[in-house]
């Protein structure tokens, strides 16, 4: 196995960007005690068979590392809907990671590399396509700094940051921390568990504009702002 350092994660704010479309999850946002959240779930899928589905498989995370209260939505979620359909640089999708960078910039370059694959895969039209929010949190935690090891953090090549990722993950690390590949001079980090970092608070909405072969505009809702994607 790779070893690397470990070193203290100071970020007064950290800035993650997801689909708008998905709306806050009422258990994790309510009081309730984690410990009570699947007889809560079982209860509540008596009477709405769907609701499984919106929360997600509670059992990705330990009762002990899940965090509730406004704004746990958006913490929570990455972890009980992770899948081996939606993969990332540091988990097989066997597991959920909070995936954040150091600043809004970093966040909207990781964010537009993902998803002008998706949209190349499927062969979308040009247009304004897809809305986004932005969560914006803090960090103070030990983790795992893989900065040079190419290996690791190859543009398009995932297979050993994968194994890396869940080899630290059970050894009990608490995440990851790596230059951005995708955004020079930015960092990202990648949390193993939900309470590793802050509950964030909603930021901006952003609009990405797909030209057929690449985003290249992305739109700030709130101010009318359009940036061009360099």
């Amino acid at each position: 196995m790779v070893t690397v350092p470990v070193r203290r994660v100071i970020w007064p704010r950290t800035a993650r960007i997801i689909r708008s479309i998905f709306p806050p999850i009422d258990l994790f946002e309510d009081i309730a005690d984690p410990a009570d959240w699947e007889a809560l779930a079982s209860a509540e899928a008596k009477f709405n068979p769907r609701i499984r589905d919106s929360i997600g498989d509670l059992a990705k995370v330990p009762v002990a590392r899940r965090v509730t209260g406004p704004g746990a939505s958006w913490v929570m979620a990455p972890f009980v809907h992770c899948s081996p359909l939606r993969p990332g640089r540091f988990s097989d999708g066997t597991f959920g990671l909070y995936y954040a960078g150091d600043s809004t910039k970093v966040a909207i370059a990781e964010t537009i590399h993902h998803h002008s694959k998706t949209m190349r895969a499927t062969a979308e039209p040009a247009g304004w396509t897809s809305q986004f929010r932005e969560l914006i949190g803090s960090l103070d935690a030990t983790m795992d700094d893989v900065t040079g090891q190419d290996d690791l953090l190859h543009p398009e090549i995932y297979g050993p940051s994968q194994i890396f990722g869940a080899q630290r993950r059970a050894a009990g690390s608490n995440g990851i921390t790596w230059p951005s590949v995708r955004y020079s001079g930015g960092s990202c980090i990648a949390a193993f568990w939900p309470d590793v970092v802050a509950i964030p608070t909603q930021g901006a909405h952003f609009a990405y504009h797909w030209n057929g072969q690449a985003v290249d505009y992305v739109k700030k809702l709130d101010t009318g702002e359009i940036m061009r994607v360099q």
